[in-house]
């Protein structure tokens, strides 16, 4: 069982320029095969954009997301940890503050991010969260191949 964030978190980040288009950053979410970006300006993190934000606060309200910028979707502010911190500290945050993603922070910079199912991983590798997890996405009909 893992101690410390920096055991489980996944390194490196993604990240836009707060004035990237949404389509910008859906763009690069399907590229890195993931579901979220920081939104960074001067290294620093502002916001965290997920692929839900992009649908249900933009897709949704019928705007361009040519025009609209990750900054103006993005959840501002994000919750953060450090790489140093204990796992369970991670858990309580996600829990306090209903969130399934954290981005992990040293010195004022994005190092990773830690998931919910990387803690599920980690805690109880036999779950079910931590199977689904694991478990390579399935593609969907046009994908573009990987």
């Amino acid at each position: 069982m893992a101690d410390f964030v920096r055991e489980v978190m996944t390194p490196g980040v993604a990240a836009v320029r707060p004035d990237a288009s949404l389509v910008e950053a859906a763009q690069l979410m399907r590229a890195q095969d993931i579901g979220d970006v920081l939104v960074t300006s001067d290294h620093q993190v502002i916001g965290v954009l997920t692929d839900r934000d992009i649908t249900l606060r933009a897709v949704a309200d019928g705007v361009d997301p040519l025009t609209v910028s990750a900054q103006a979707v993005c959840t501002p502010d994000p919750v953060v940890v450090g790489p140093d911190d204990a796992v369970t500290a991670a858990i309580t945050l996600m829990r306090d503050h209903a969130v399934r993603r954290l981005p992990v922070v040293e010195d004022g910079h994005a190092v990773g991010m830690v998931s919910l199912g990387d803690l599920a991983r980690a805690q109880d590798p036999a779950s079910a969260l931590a199977d689904v997890s694991r478990a390579e996405p399935d593609g969907w009909p046009g994908a573009a191949p990987a």
